[in-house]
């Protein structure tokens, strides 16, 4: 976990200033977060990135679901279901119709709930030699007018 800390587990204030991340609060403190992105980087903190990612086609492009973190002592308590509501119903008013998330074996189970079909898996390499499995997953969003 501790490797992953900063390269990969880590803030992208795009998502911030872009006003597509959500956060929980439970009496003053943040119990949950995550977001979505109109932008390329699939996931990732901002600390190496010298400019803002490019604009992604919401006629050609997936949006990108990102940045999921619940407290594990709030875990199982709806917390990531209401934000993966608030941002499917985001990237849908935005008009992309495809999304992708780059998961955690964890998250997973989450994001098949809401029909994320699993296109494939491999591992992300950090430092020390070590690798964290992830799954890449997709979604049609359907139009619902």
């Amino acid at each position: 976990m501790e490797a992953a800390l900063g390269p990969i587990f880590s803030v992208d204030r795009q998502l911030i200033r872009d006003g597509t991340y959500f956060v929980v609060e439970r009496e003053g403190t943040i119990v949950g977060c995550g977001g979505w992105s109109r932008r390329r980087s699939l996931y990732g903190g901002d600390s190496g990135r010298t400019s803002e990612d490019e604009l992604l086609d919401p006629k050609q492009d997936a949006a990108r679901v990102r940045a999921f973190f619940v407290h594990p002592a709030w875990a199982r308590r709806g917390i990531g279901r209401s934000i993966m509501v608030a941002c499917e119903q985001a990237i849908e008013r935005a008009g992309f119709r495809h999304v992708e998330i780059v998961a955690t074996l964890a998250g997973q189970p989450l994001y098949a709930s809401f029909g994320y079909a699993v296109v494939e898996r491999y591992e992300i390499a950090m430092v020390d030699g070590l690798s964290l499995p992830v799954v890449r997953m997709s979604k049609r969003i359907t139009d619902r007018s």
